[in-house]
């Protein structure tokens, strides 16, 4: 693998057409168990050989089997299920999930497929999970009498799935925590939470944040104990930079910068891109650098998600080579 500049991506990838019909279908009854995971793993194949061919570095399985980052687990937990439609922006519905009892893990939810995809491939797949705070607060909860309490025994569901994961040999574990961006007074309880989730781990873990106030944050959030943190800053004002220029950032931990908009149709140019890395190479030499997109690429087709990786790439390529970097 390089030495510094390491391309990934965050985790989701937009589904094909085809899969999306055929999740429609399996939904009605119109399609077999059977039949959706072979569609999921051909997407997956398909979402595996982009990045090989656009030379990522650290690749994900795009989640094809997932159609939301809650609802998925949500479906597989004891004392969990999903529950009623609800509107999340536009005309964009989902079943939010309902915390009905106490949660438990009783199976590996995510190794299969993880498997998988690092079978089609010799570069490392990252295995990403939804971390225990945002799987509580995107959820009803009634099986608990405080909020505490349901995002501290999700934390336990949650390791008991990293650890099967690292026990399949994945070297990086992702536990994505969006729903913290906007609600940073919980910063205390989310690093409780992730210190659960993360207890006993060896692999290179990770959390993604997207879209938030960090500054006011600053420097608690950087006790939360994981190697790397995931953090939009193609969107992001110049405040956190400067902080992070001005203040530090501790030399045993990492980031992933990320530096093209998911929430755009626009495709950055190189130049921008370069742009975005050289501002990442004030804060943190190459090495403790990673780049990538600023989010999930869920929202945006197929085509695009492909043109941003490309940018990305090209750009990671000019500033190696003017760094001299291998």
């Amino acid at each position: 693998m390089t030495k510094g500049l390491i391309t990934t991506t965050v985790g989701s990838f937009p589904k094909p057409p085809y899969l999306q019909k055929a999740r429609n279908q399996f939904s009605a009854g119109k399609l077999s168990r059977e039949e959706l995971d072979e569609l999921e793993r051909q997407a997956t194949r398909e979402v595996i050989a982009l990045q090989e061919e656009i030379g990522i570095d650290i690749l994900v399985d795009g989640e094809m089997a997932r159609g939301d980052m809650v609802v998925f687990f949500a479906e597989q937990l004891e004392g969990m299920e999903a529950g009623g439609l609800v509107r999340s922006y536009g005309n964009r519905y989902y079943h939010k999930p309902v915390v009905k009892g106490r949660v438990r893990w009783t199976a590996p939810m995510t190794v299969d497929m993880w498997r998988y995809a690092q079978s089609l491939t010799d570069k490392p797949v990252k295995g990403v999970l939804t971390g225990p705070y945002t799987m509580v607060e995107w959820s009803f909860v009634e099986g608990y009498d405080d909020f505490r309490s349901a995002v501290l025994e999700m934390a336990r569901a949650v390791n008991y799935e990293a650890l099967e994961l690292e026990r399949a040999g994945a070297p990086f574990i992702q536990i994505d925590e969006p729903a913290l961006s906007t609600r940073l007074e919980d910063i205390d309880l989310a690093i409780e939470a992730m210190g659960i989730a993360t207890e006993g781990l060896n692999a290179q873990t990770a959390t993604h944040i997207c879209y938030g106030d960090f500054v006011s944050a600053y420097p608690r959030f950087l006790d939360m104990p994981v190697k790397q943190f995931d953090l939009e800053m193609a969107n992001s004002s110049h405040d956190l930079v400067e902080l992070l220029k001005t203040k530090g950032f501790p030399e045993d931990k990492e980031i992933a910068w990320g530096v093209v908009d998911v929430h755009s149709h626009e495709i950055e140019t190189v130049d921008q891109v370069v742009a975005e890395i050289k501002r990442g190479l004030e804060v943190l030499p190459p090495e403790r650098l990673y780049i990538d997109p600023d989010c999930g690429l869920k929202t945006r087709t197929w085509d695009e998600s492909a043109d941003k990786l490309r940018v990305i790439a090209q750009a990671v390529a000019q500033v190696k080579s003017e760094l001299g970097i291998e």
